[in-house]
């Protein structure tokens, strides 16, 4: 997901994008200690989308606290 297009998402949005990607790096991180799945590039990538979610959520943390 690019960083635009979670700056477009409201407060609720980002939310429920942050949780859904938890979730699922959650699942795939059990799958790979399983032995199940060879998706490390996946996880790679959601691990990136998260840091970004995280990143802009404490922007608008940030710009909210110096108004």
């Amino acid at each position: 997901m690019k960083a635009q297009k979670i700056r477009d998402l409201d407060e609720i949005e980002l939310a429920h994008q942050l949780q859904t990607t938890e979730e699922q790096l959650f699942r795939l991180h059990f799958q790979m200690n399983m032995g199940t799945m060879e998706g490390l590039k996946k996880a790679r990538a959601m691990k990136k989308d998260r840091a970004r979610l995280l990143t802009i959520k404490r922007e608008r943390e940030l710009a909210g606290a110096k108004k």
